[in-house]
């Protein structure tokens, strides 16, 4: 019988791949204190499990095989059980929603929209990709909350929507932006995110990002698409404590420069993966943590 990991050996082990493996994120995950980094590190890990699944070189029936057994230990998290004592990853995400108030029943649908991956789903509508972007982000965004927790609420300063909602679209902000850097990439697992619609109109050929000029013009709509997800999504910060609005600025302010990038050359996508370089992203952490606004 395969012994069980103590919880701090269970955090340890998520820290360790977010750290390694987060890049953007932890940028923002480092600037929380450690209980809240810890539980963050956790889903992270959990979210980086279920994306694995889907990337991997296994047969999609194996793959979809992993993914229902991945909603049992959902299922199981969610009463209150850890499925397999020995695994660091859930060890540490049950731990946390027994600290943090995590909707973790939020995890399946990562794990739905991962299923979609595996069956090379198609995306008619900009509605059809938001909807992805909801299942893979926004639930990345409303399981973060429970870990965030929220400022009491000041009459004077309602929030106008639910938090929750406004986790949901800054989630949707983010996606979209993973979605215009990586369209090569993707594309060359046969995933075309952004719809056959929006492709259709701008006359871009089936199945690729040709041509160019064309492409370009459609990441360009797609862009600003994403920039007003963002700043219906950024009026979360006004109701986070100081720490969590900072880690949660410093995501979101990472991806909305390379949102910037992408804007002020959306033919860059079209040829290699956007990115920021470290002193950039370090900078943009330390602007969150002085308080500003992405």
């Amino acid at each position: 019988m395969t012994e069980a990991i103590s919880t701090e050996a269970a955090y340890q082990r998520c820290e360790q791949i977010t750290w390694t493996q987060a890049r953007n994120f932890a940028y923002g995950i480092r600037l929380l204190p450690p209980t809240k980094r810890r539980a963050l590190a956790a889903l992270y890990a959990m979210a980086r499990r279920i994306d694995d699944v889907g990337d991997g070189d296994w047969p999609d029936d194996r793959k979809l095989a992993a993914l229902e057994d991945l909603h049992r230990s959902i299922d199981a998290l969610a009463d209150g059980r850890v499925a397999d004592e020995s695994d660091p990853v859930l060890v540490a995400v049950g731990h946390a929603a027994s600290e943090h108030p995590i909707p973790v029943q939020a995890l399946h649908e990562i794990v739905e929209g991962c299923e979609l991956d595996v069956r090379a789903a198609a995306y008619a509508t900009m509605d059809d990709t938001v909807r992805y972007c909801r299942l893979v982000a926004g639930s990345v965004g409303r399981l973060s909350l429970g870990v965030f927790g929220a400022k009491p609420a000041s009459a004077a300063q309602p929030p106008p929507r639910p938090l929750e909602e406004l986790a949901d679209d800054l989630g949707v902000g983010l996606q979209l932006t993973n979605m215009l850097r990586d369209v090569l990439e993707d594309c060359s697992m046969g995933r075309v995110y952004l719809p056959e619609s929006e492709r259709e109109r701008f006359g871009i050929e089936p199945g690729g990002w040709e041509p160019a000029d064309n492409a370009a013009e459609m990441l360009q709509f797609v862009a600003g698409q994403a920039v007003a997800w963002f700043e219906r999504g950024l009026i979360l910060l006004d109701h986070l404590d100081y720490r969590s609005r900072a880690c949660t600025a410093a995501m979101a302010g990472i991806y909305r420069r390379l949102l910037s990038r992408i804007m002020a050359d959306p033919r860059a996508p079209l040829s290699g993966r956007v990115s920021l370089p470290a002193s950039h992203k370090a900078l943009v952490a330390a602007r969150s943590l002085a308080g500003l606004r992405p």
